[in-house]
C-alpha cells in the first residue's frame, strides 16, 4: 500500500487524477495506514466516505476523478466498488469509452456488457473481464500484471467536491459469496436494449467479424492525440462504418473525410518541399 506523504507527491506528479489538473485539489489523497487491507470499510475512516484506488490505475490506465458517468453506471451494475475490479478491466472501461468519443456515439453500459463478460473472481478477489468470442474487438492491456496489488491509496471527497464518490459501491463486496460462477454477469443479449444500443452492437459485430482487434494500450496512451487515434483507430473501422447508427454515422464520415484531406495535405506538402 501506498502509506506515506512523499509517496502521493510522487503520485499526483506522474499522473492527473481529475479532467483538469488544476482541479485537483478537490480529490483528496490519503495514504494507507500500514498492514490496512484493501476491503476496509468507512469506519476505517471515522465514518466518512472514501473509496480504495490502485496506483496503477492512475498511473498507467489513466483513470481520472471524478469518474464518469458510465464508469459510475458500470461499477453499480456488477455491484463492485473501484479497487475490485482488475487493471487489464479498467484498461478495457477506459479504452471503450475513448474510442466511443472517437466515434461519435455515448458509452452504454448494455452495449459494453454484450462485448464483454464479467468474470467471477472466486477465490482470485478481482473481478475481470473477458472479451466474448465473436465479439472481442480490443486488445488485453498487459498479458502479465505484476506489482499493483500492494500499492493502493484513499481516495476521499473534501467541501469542494461533496458528490465525487456519489453514484457507485465504495467499499469491497464479497462477490465469490453473493453470485455464483455460472449466473455473474453474463453476456447481454441486444434484444431489450434500446434502438440505438442494438445498432451499436451490431456495428461492434461487424468490426469484430472480420478479426479486427483494437491496440488498447496504444488508445490510452494517446487519449488526447486525435492524429494518433486516427492512425490505431481509424484504419480498422473504415470498412464498417456503413453499420454505423445514423447519429454516428454523420460524425464519422466528417472525421474520415477529415482525415483524407490531412493526408492529401502532407502528400502535396511532401511534393512540393521534398
Amino acid at each position: 500500500m501506498i502509506n506515506s506523504e512523499v509517496d502521493i507527491l510522487r503520485l499526483r506528479d506522474k499522473t492527473h487524477l481529475t479532467f483538469h489538473k488544476e482541479h485537483d485539489d478537490k480529490v483528496i489523497i490519503r495514504p494507507c495506514p500500514p498492514g490496512e487491507p484493501v476491503c476496509t470499510d468507512n469506519d476505517g475512516n471515522d465514518g466518512h466516505p472514501f473509496c480504495f484506488v490502485y496506483a496503477t490505475v492512475f498511473k498507467k490506465v489513466k483513470l481520472r476523478f471524478p469518474l464518469t458517468r458510465f464508469e459510475r453506471e458500470l461499477l453499480t451494475e456488477l455491484d463492485i466498488a473501484p479497487a475490485q475490479l482488475h487493471p487489464n478491466g479498467w484498461a478495457f472501461v477506459r479504452a471503450y469509452q475513448i474510442v466511443c468519443a472517437y466515434l461519435g456515439h455515448p458509452a452504454s453500459v448494455d452495449v459494453f456488457l454484450f462485448l464483454f463478460e464479467a468474470k467471477n473472481p472466486g477465490d482470485r478477489l478481482w473481478v475481470s473481464f473477458n472479451g466474448i468470442a465473436g465479439r472481442s474487438i480490443l486488445s488485453i492491456f498487459q498479458q502479465s500484471y505484476k506489482d499493483w496489488k500492494g500499492k493502493f491509496v484513499r481516495i476521499c471527497c473534501n467541501d469542494q467536491s461533496p458528490t465525487l464518490l456519489d453514484g457507485f459501491p465504495l467499499y469491497w463486496v464479497d462477490k465469490g459469496k453473493k453470485d455464483s460462477q455460472d449466473h455473474f454477469r453474463k453476456a447481454r443479449s441486444p434484444e431489450k436494449m434500446g434502438e440505438l444500443d442494438r445498432d451499436l452492437c451490431n456495428f461492434w459485430k461487424e468490426v469484430a467479424s472480420t478479426n479486427t482487434t483494437l491496440p488498447t494500450s496504444s488508445i490510452i496512451k494517446f487519449e488526447f492525440y486525435e492524429d494518433q487515434l486516427d492512425f490505431y483507430i481509424g484504419p480498422s473501422l473504415h470498412f464498417a462504418w456503413i453499420f454505423l447508427p445514423v447519429p454516428s454515422l454523420f460524425y464519422f464520415f466528417i472525421k474520415f473525410v477529415s482525415i483524407m484531406l490531412s493526408c492529401a495535405y502532407s502528400c502535396i506538402a511532401n511534393y512540393l518541399h521534398p
